[in-house]
């Protein structure tokens, strides 16, 4: 019985250390421009358009499996207090590498584009975005809710 309380007390710690490293960020890229694109609107023209690859996100599901395995083999070390410290040890060094593991398979990212938008008020935008199937560079533009279209 303590056993199994020591484990589950080694996973939520585990996931409680990973879930604060967790990024959300969606913007690879930033360029100097204003990236003010979640809730203005407004109208411009397309200066310039690059590729750039999106992070590699990962779900956390690497980091949890990883976090069972090593604190599993964390418990078969010791006895007593040391085994408790060795499931944790566990649990979170194999969360670290089942994240580095996942992040590994998932090198590469979504390929994304950034659209620079100069706007009528002269002001600068970069908007990223998983598509630019029929913008070019100095079409006449909108953007709308974070979204570049042409107008």
């Amino acid at each position: 019985m303590k056993a199994s309380r020591t484990f589950v007390a080694a996973i939520l710690a585990t996931s409680a250390i990973l879930t604060g490293c967790a990024s959300n960020s969606s913007q690879p890229y930033g360029g100097g421009y204003s990236s003010n694109s979640s809730v203005s609107q407004g109208y411009g023209v397309i200066e310039s358009i690059q590729v750039a690859q999106a992070d590699n996100r990962t779900s956390g599901a690497g980091a949890i499996l990883g976090g069972l395995v090593g604190a599993v083999a964390g418990s078969q070390i010791g006895s007593g207090g040391g085994r408790t410290a060795a499931t944790v040890a566990g649990g979170v060094a194999g969360a670290a590498v089942g994240n580095r593991v996942e992040s590994n398979r998932n090198a590469g990212g979504q390929e994304m584009y950034q659209i620079n938008v100069r706007m009528d008020n002269g002001e600068y935008r970069a908007v990223t975005q998983d598509s630019a199937y029929d913008l070019r560079v100095g079409n006449r533009v909108r953007i709308v809710d974070g979204r570049v279209y042409r107008y």
